[in-house]
Order: C-alpha cells, then sequence, then structure tokens
C-alpha cells in the first residue's frame, strides 16, 4: 500500500479576501485559518494537513495575500507569500469570477512565471455570478496563464471541493505521510488561540483599527482539577484613539471580542475557557522590526 501514497505541499495563493483560508477550513473539515470580509487577515504562512489513508497527504500551505506592501508587515507579509511559490508541489491559485485581470493579478502571473511547477486555477465565489459569466472567467484566464488545470468552486458553499482534491493528488509525488495521520495542523494552540482573537476583533471592529492590532497569549494554563483553561491575553494596538474603540463604552466592545473568542476557543481546546483581555498601546508597531519579531512576525521563517 505504501507505494501507492502520494504526499506533498501545496500552496494556496491569491490576493487578499479571496477566499483562501475559507477554502482551507472547508478541504481540511475543520476551522484553522481565520477568516474575515477584511483584507490581510492572514498574516503568516500557516500549515494544515489532510490526510486520505489510501492515498496520502497534502500539507497546504495558506500565504497571506499577496498586494502591494504599505509598510513592514505589508513587505514581511508579501514576502511570505511570494517565498512559498519555491518549496511546493504545486500551487493553487484562488481568484474571482471576472473577465478583466487587474494589475494584481498580473503581478502574481508574473511571479508563476518564474516558478516550474503545476498551476490549478481555483475560480472561486462562483455561486455569486451568472454561470455565462464563469465561462468568460475561464476563457479570460485561460488566455493568460497555461494553467495545469481550472476549476470553477465556492468555497463557502462547498462546492466541487471533492474535484479540487482529486486534481492535487494527480501532480503530488509518491512518497510516505510527512505527518501521523490524526494531525491537523502544525500551528501550536497558543498560536491559533492568539488568531482566534484577533479575528473575533476584525469581525467586531470598525475598517482601520484592526489592520493595527496584533495579539499575544501572555498565559494559557490547563488548570490541575476541572475541565477549564485559564487563557490571558493582550491586544495590542497603534493609537490611544484605538485603545478606546477595542474597549468601548464600559467595556461592551471587549466584552463582545471575549465572549465570541471565548465560544469559539472552547469549541477549539473542547473544555471550558476562562479568558482575560487586556488592551495595550503600542504606536507604528506595524513599522518597527523588534515589535513585529515580538508578535510573531519573524524575516528568518522565510
Amino acid at each position: 500500500m505504501e507505494e501507492n501514497i502520494k504526499s506533498g505541499f501545496v500552496t494556496i495563493i491569491g490576493r487578499p479576501n479571496v477566499g483562501k483560508s475559507t477554502l482551507m477550513n472547508h478541504l481540511i473539515g475543520q476551522k484553522i485559518a481565520i477568516t474575515s470580509k477584511k483584507p490581510q487577515t492572514t498574516r503568516n504562512r500557516i500549515q494544515t494537513v489532510y490526510t486520505d489513508r489510501e492515498r496520502g497527504q497534502i500539507v497546504f500551505v495558506d500565504t497571506p495575500g499577496i498586494h502591494k506592501a504599505k509598510n513592514k508587515l505589508g513587505e514581511y507579509m508579501v514576502n511570505v507569500a511570494e517565498s512559498s511559490l519555491k518549496d511546493v508541489d504545486a500551487i493553487l491559485w484562488l481568484v474571482e469570477p471576472t473577465n478583466y485581470i487587474g494589475a494584481g493579478e498580473q503581478h502574481i502571473i508574473g511571479q508563476l512565471k518564474k516558478v516550474n511547477i503545476p498551476v490549478i486555477l481555483i475560480i472561486n465565489k462562483v455561486d455569486m455570478v451568472e454561470k455565462e459569466k464563469i465561462l468568460e472567467s475561464i476563457d479570460t484566464y485561460r488566455k493568460a496563464y497555461d494553467f495545469d488545470e481550472i476549476i470553477p468552486t465556492s468555497a463557502l458553499r462547498g462546492h466541487n471541493l471533492d474535484d479540487v482534491i482529486d486534481t492535487i493528488f494527480k501532480y503530488l509525488p509518491y512518497g510516505p505521510m510527512f505527518y501521523d495521520e490524526d494531525t491537523v495542523t502544525d500551528q501550536p494552540e497558543r498560536q491559533i488561540a492568539a488568531e482566534i482573537i484577533r479575528e473575533k476583533s476584525l469581525h467586531a471592529l470598525d475598517e482601520e483599527v484592526p489592520h493595527g492590532i496584533a495579539v499575544t497569549i501572555e498565559s494559557m494554563k490547563d488548570r490541575k482539577k476541572g475541565n477549564i483553561t485559564d487563557i490571558e491575553a493582550t491586544i495590542i494596538c497603534e493609537r490611544e484613539s484605538h485603545k478606546g474603540i477595542i474597549i468601548g463604552k464600559s467595556g461592551a466592545m471587549l466584552k463582545k471580542i471575549g465572549s465570541n473568542a471565548r465560544f469559539e476557543l472552547e469549541r477549539l481546546l473542547e473544555r471550558k475557557v476562562n479568558l482575560k483581555l487586556w488592551v495595550k498601546v503600542k504606536k507604528d508597531w506595524r513599522d518597527s522590526d523588534a515589535l513585529m519579531k515580538n508578535f510573531g512576525y519573524r524575516k528568518e521563517d522565510f
């Protein structure tokens, strides 16, 4: 049986907010990457593992969206995304259905032309448009780049996802699995917890504030008695005015973020969670190498 097993790494790329994390969460069957309608939600490479005992293992690398960087954090994110194209067995490129290829997509095509790796184009969100539009979109992209496969999907609705998995296996090399079959992610629990708190902040807050927030887990301990985990976390923002918005009137906003995050954390950890949140200001941390490193964004990781 071992000889028939295929295993490999697949990176998911695309512009911000095209549905990369949603796709990965649906393919894996559980939530690892945080999702939000706001761009730049994913900041690091997140590896998740899809195992099929008969066929083998796909290690997905979810990356930040490729975009024009406005600060050091932005540059870091783009470097993470672009460096992930080199060391994988296949690339999934997610786009939305359109018959116009903008500058952002042209930039990605330029990056793809530099690597000799199978590229599978995923046209996502096809549930939002007429069938005619999907066909036009396939035609437009086919003319722009010689894709190995083009698959229309809806990550949110779960349409055509089996097709995506079947197609990926077609391009993977034969070889043993990289992880145990019950592994779902290589992310430490603390990092996933921090990301969940950040996601709930993104959902609750206004447009401008979320880009400038990071979350650090100060402590995460299981109690010896009772099925309870105590988590203490700090939401970092860039300005005093943002701190006020995050805390909200009489602490209402922070309470909302906390209760939403606690609900999700309890589902993840399968135990009760006692969550304490603080808010701190670190001025312009997104342009400070030292502070970025403190919050888990390290250049040497890619």
